[in-house]
């Protein structure tokens, strides 16, 4: 990833907006924020300063938010509940489980695939997760290791001592559900592979892989996400990635997802914007929620996620949001100086893509309507571009 185009990027300025423009007595709100958590509000566990100064304007005397808020991650590997107290603690105020948005929360939303017996991928509350979404029957990585423990054998110390009897008593799986970056991915990666080429009966052989093969669902197509080191870290995306190249070396044809959810899917976005509308509605707001910002420190997931969100909002809209603005803050994967997720000239050297291939590339979504240094600034951005006293 470079910096945008020429100069670097400049952050952008706060509107010079005179008092009597400002709301003296304020009105209800017409607009929300989706926010990113990782790089905006925290940097691992550590709570990014400007975040608490942001979220002191955007709470009234008795510590409610002012303005309808969710908070939009592209992790997964914790429940919505966790995620929610957790963020309860790092910024002092109460966060419910329905504002919080994971990677993986959309997949409510495909009921076709509810019921059939999925392989379940990733780590943390795994199983509560995929229960909340409303899969019904689920195996895990390690309890399939468990039934057909020849298949794992890269690691020498997990490779079984004796040769077990073969398994014909285990249900077939018809779907794979990959909620997260795993732990051992060696493991996943040659588990998922087997049930995608043995169309869910991993203990058999098949000639010839079935393709279309079974559906894969995925949730977070991040490929580099920030934490306290000074450099990104793997995400769920290089994950994919792996699996992915994996798939097409042994098949010779591409790996195909029934379901890509998290930033920068629109998918994601309009679920954000039913939960801001139910959160205005519970707080007794009744004017419409017609402006949305997001605000994020991912130019491939969040700026373009939101950008994306803002051109289908001009030609389609399902609901009251008649546009999405993307505000990119430099405390996070992004910096001044930071590369930027371009795809190079043929021919030519440059920085690779870092989105996931899926979503293709069009350089324009990844322009930030606003580039600002924090969280702070960009808040304050927002409440002086609608009127709001600061």
């Amino acid at each position: 990833m470079r910096p945008p185009p020429s100069p670097p990027h400049p952050t952008t300025p706060l509107p010079d907006l005179g008092r009597s423009r400002l709301l003296s007595v304020q009105s209800p709100p017409t607009f929300g924020l989706l926010l990113d958590i990782d790089g905006v509000l925290v940097r691992g566990h550590q709570v990014i300063p400007a975040a608490q100064e942001a979220f002191r304007r955007l709470l009234d005397p008795q510590g409610q938010l002012r303005v309808p808020v969710v908070f939009v991650t592209n992790a997964g590997n914790i429940s919505q509940c966790s995620k929610a107290e957790e963020l309860s603690a790092q910024l002092g105020f109460q966060v419910q489980p329905d504002q919080v948005i994971l990677s993986h929360s959309p997949m409510k939303l495909f009921s076709q695939h509810h019921d059939r017996r999925m392989l379940v991928s990733g780590q943390g509350p795994l199983v509560e997760n995929a229960r909340a979404l409303g899969f019904k029957h689920l195996v895990t990585v390690d309890e399939l290791r468990a039934a057909f423990p020849v298949l794992d054998m890269v690691d020498l110390q997990r490779r079984p001592k004796t040769t077990p009897l073969p398994r014909s008593d285990f249900p077939a799986i018809e779907g794979v559900l990959l909620l997260g970056e795993p732990v051992r991915w060696e493991t996943s990666l040659q588990l998922i592979t087997d049930v995608l080429l043995s169309d869910g009966n991993p203990g058999t052989g098949l000639a010839t892989a079935p393709y279309p093969h079974l559906p894969v669902l995925a949730s977070n197509t991040d490929l580099l996400w920030m934490a306290e080191a000074k450099m990104p870290r793997f995400g769920h995306g290089t994950f994919l990635l792996c699996l992915e190249a994996i798939y097409r070396k042994l098949t010779g044809r591409e790996l195909c997802y029934s379901g890509l959810t998290g930033k920068p899917s629109l998918l994601t976005y309009r679920y954000a914007e039913g939960l801001l509308a139910q959160q205005a509605a519970r707080r007794g707001w009744a004017a419409p929620i017609r402006s949305l910002y997001a605000v994020g420190d991912n130019p491939m997931s969040d700026v373009y996620g939101a950008n994306l969100f803002h051109q289908h909002l001009q030609t389609q809209q399902e609901g009251a949001a008649r546009s999405c603005a993307s505000i990119l803050v430099c405390t996070g994967v992004y910096g001044p100086q930071a590369p930027s997720p371009t795809v190079p000239a043929p021919g030519s050297e440059g920085s690779p893509f870092h989105g996931h291939r899926d979503f293709g590339f069009r350089p324009e979504l990844l322009e930030a309507a606003h580039v600002v240094s924090d969280l702070h600034e960009a808040v304050r951005l927002v409440l002086c571009k609608e009127g709001w006293a600061l």
